[in-house]
This record gives structure tokens, C-alpha cells and sequence, in this order.
């Protein structure tokens, strides 16, 4: 059975550096399986940014929507998929059954021999949102990282570039 971690926080709070640091420490070469997708130039600029700080140490794999696919081509070394969060909006956009896609996608990465990293945002600390689209995707993103964390053999809490492992 593979390894699971997952590196867990809010926006900008250093959990994608510490979760590549992580992946990287179980071994090289690794994969980074990418899920944003440039909608507009600012995003296209985060995911330069997230790029220029990779080293020839990672190979890429795009996977907006289908990580399973993206994790059985990636089989064999370390993994790390960044981000949950932008996956699930993905498939959500999409309308496409992201709790079956979740649950498939777990069944695979625990019966796979090669560790896998997350990364996912948590958003459950803030307000109430305001309109019932926002709420739903609080609630499913919940509902994700509740799972995904009840699977990880290590859970890390990032703030401010640091993180307390959880479990």
C-alpha cells in the first residue's frame, strides 16, 4: 500500500512548498500532477510561479479533472497533487460526480504501490457564505478533506509556512 499524505491550509500559507518538500523527501524523480487550469492571466501567472520553483527534480502532468488517470501514468514514484481544491471546482464546473471521482481516486492511490502528497485548501474556518453555491462547495470541500484525511497515514495543518502534523 502506498503512503498518503496531506498538506492542508489556507490561501498563500506555504502548504504547496512544504507538501513538494515532502513528496521530494520520499524520493526523485516525482511527479507533480497539476490540476489548475489558466482561466485568465493572473491564474496563468500563479501557475507560472508554482513552475519556476520546480527543479528538473519533477516531471508535470496536467490532470484538471481525471487524477485517476494521472495517477496510474505516475506510478512507479513520489507523486504530489496540487490542488484538491482547484480539482473538485473542476469537476464541480463540470457537473460531473465528484464524491464517486473522490472515492475512485482514493481506492487507487491506496492500492498503488507509490506515495502520493495532497495538497488542499481547508476553508471550513471563515464565515458563512452567502449564497448557496458557495455553501455547497464549503461543504463538499469539507466533506473531501475529511475523507481524503481519514485515508492519509500523515495530516499537516500549514499557517504562516508552518505546519503541525496532525495526524
Amino acid at each position: 500500500m502506498a503512503r498518503i499524505l496531506l498538506y492542508l491550509g489556507g490561501a498563500r500559507s506555504g502548504k504547496s512548498r512544504l507538501a513538494e518538500a515532502a513528496t521530494l523527501a520520499l524520493g526523485q524523480p516525482a511527479t507533480y500532477i497539476a490540476t489548475a487550469e489558466a482561466w485568465d492571466t493572473e491564474m496563468a501567472a500563479r501557475i507560472a510561479q508554482h513552475q519556476a520553483r520546480r527543479g528538473p527534480e519533477w516531471c508535470t502532468l496536467s490532470a484538471p479533472r481525471d487524477l485517476i488517470a494521472a495517477l496510474r501514468a505516475s506510478e512507479g514514484q513520489p507523486r504530489l497533487v496540487d490542488c484538491l481544491t482547484l480539482w473538485l471546482t473542476n469537476l464541480m464546473l463540470a457537473d460531473q460526480d465528484w464524491r464517486a471521482a473522490a472515492e475512485d481516486m482514493l481506492t487507487l492511490a491506496r492500492a498503488q504501490s507509490s506515495p502520493v502528497v495532497f495538497v488542499s485548501n481547508e476553508l471550513g474556518m471563515g464565515i458563512v457564505p452567502e449564497n448557496a453555491l458557495a455553501r455547497r462547495f464549503r461543504d463538499a470541500q469539507g466533506w473531501l478533506n475529511q475523507t481524503v484525511a481519514a485515508a492519509a497515514d500523515e495530516v499537516h495543518f500549514t499557517a504562516a509556512g508552518l505546519s503541525l502534523r496532525m495526524k
